[in-house]
């Protein structure tokens, strides 16, 4: 557990979609983080509304004070997924039903380049900050280009996206998180020397929102309200994606619950590489369980939420002290 009285300095690299602006409130409203900036990526959505989201659902609980950079529009090499992301579970912008406000001079991201300021970030602290991955790895892989001691600086980088077992939400064997930029997602894992923990979604999809507790949030205040609202089009979608399973999964906020309550999980060591080029395993992430295996184990992997309705009781007691 993170010592609340020292709060975790943490980047969040976000690409909102629903289940990330759950997380991000979350992030925003946690005394046990300091955020020390958000960068936006496409994704779930093209970046103008990734980063317009990202910017609504701060602004929303109030921290103006957290800044946010634009990042990566599409793929460092090629483009496998559509354009538009995935309006069918997130919404055709982004926010489920919601229309939220267009971008303009007062409502704006700062000024800067995501990668180049992430690299900023960690190179004046070295190992100091943590980085929370909710997105495509295209920002990060491109820091790690630009800086080659990147990787060696930061403290960790926690990542929700790939399986080690069961299915993908986007193929057989592969999640959009990582079809999205199937080459960056092949160079972090590649070389991120050990920093680089997996929450995949073969975890994270057991840890959801079921009706009582919808409607349960939905008391906490405006902001309940609006988290209600917004997770309506989630909700429905999923009904539709995994109707043998109750509610609808929070995988991006499995990411911040495993930053600061690593106790509530089971992990491996594994060596862990992205398939670039299978003909039906393109995007997989490729884990070696062989004890005998000579590859490096340098990938940290989530294997199961031993707590999903802590996670999600903590979560729920957050938003209520929110609205108070």
């Amino acid at each position: 557990m993170v010592d609340s009285s020292r709060p975790l300095p943490v980047w969040i690299d976000t690409d909102p979609g629903i289940d990330d602006a759950l997380a991000i409130l979350f992030a925003a409203k946690c005394s046990e983080l300091r955020i020390e900036g958000v960068s936006t990526s496409f994704g779930n959505t093209p970046i103008g509304f990734s980063t317009r989201n990202a910017l609504h659902w701060l602004r929303l609980v109030g921290r103006h004070d957290i800044p946010v950079y634009q990042g990566a529009a599409g793929p460092l090499v090629q483009r496998r997924r559509p354009m538009a992301g995935a309006p069918e579970v997130h919404g055709s912008e982004g926010a489920g039903s919601e229309k939220l406000p267009e971008l303009n001079r007062s409502y704006w991201p700062t000024p800067g380049y995501a990668a180049v300021e992430l690299v900023r970030r960690v190179m004046e602290k070295p190992g100091e900050l943590t980085i929370l991955g909710l997105a495509p790895l295209t920002n990060i892989a491109l820091a790690m280009r630009l800086e080659p001691s990147f990787i060696d600086n930061v403290r960790q980088i926690i990542w929700m996206g790939g399986i080690v077992k069961g299915h993908g939400n986007v193929g057989p064997f592969t999640t959009a998180n990582v079809l999205s930029d199937v080459e960056a997602a092949s160079i972090v894992f590649s070389e991120s020397k050990g920093k680089l923990t997996q929450v995949g979604q073969d975890v994270t999809r057991h840890v959801r929102i079921e009706p009582e507790r919808l409607d349960r949030i939905g008391s906490h205040g405006d902001l309940g309200k609006s988290i209600v609202s917004l997770a309506q089009f989630y909700r429905d979608a999923y009904l539709q994606l995994e109707p043998d399973l109750a509610g609808f999964p929070v995988h991006d906020l499995v990411v911040i619950a495993f930053g600061l309550r690593p106790e509530w999980f089971t992990t491996e060591q594994l060596n862990v590489r992205v398939d670039r080029c299978g003909e039906f395993t393109t995007g997989m992430t490729v884990a070696d369980f062989r004890s005998s295996s000579k590859s490096p184990k340098d990938v940290t992997v989530c294997m199961t939420a031993k707590a999903p309705s802590e996670i999600l009781d903590w979560f729920e007691a957050t938003l209520r002290r929110a609205t108070r």
